[in-house]
């Protein structure tokens, strides 16, 4: 497995991400979470990387976009 490489969105833009998780549920409930920050692309259809571990999903989001229900994306 690839390392994870945390980083940190100095300003806002569109991103990309690639959700690693043990089972197709989990991995699109990750990108739903995602979602409920920021618009989303949606979790991508899922796949597996022969010998590694997991199922794999990908979505796009837009960090610049309000969050639903007038929230602001940069308070957690």
């Amino acid at each position: 497995m690839r390392p994870i490489n945390e980083k940190h969105l100095s300003t806002p833009g569109l991103i990309a991400v690639e959700v690693v998780a043990g089972d197709e549920a989990t991995a699109v409930a990750a990108v739903n979470v995602l979602g409920d920050r920021w618009p989303t692309s949606g979790p991508s259809l899922p796949w597996r990387v022969p010998g590694e571990p997991g199922v794999r999903v990908r979505t796009y989001a837009d960090t610049r976009a309000a969050a639903p229900h007038g929230e602001d994306p940069a308070v957690g």
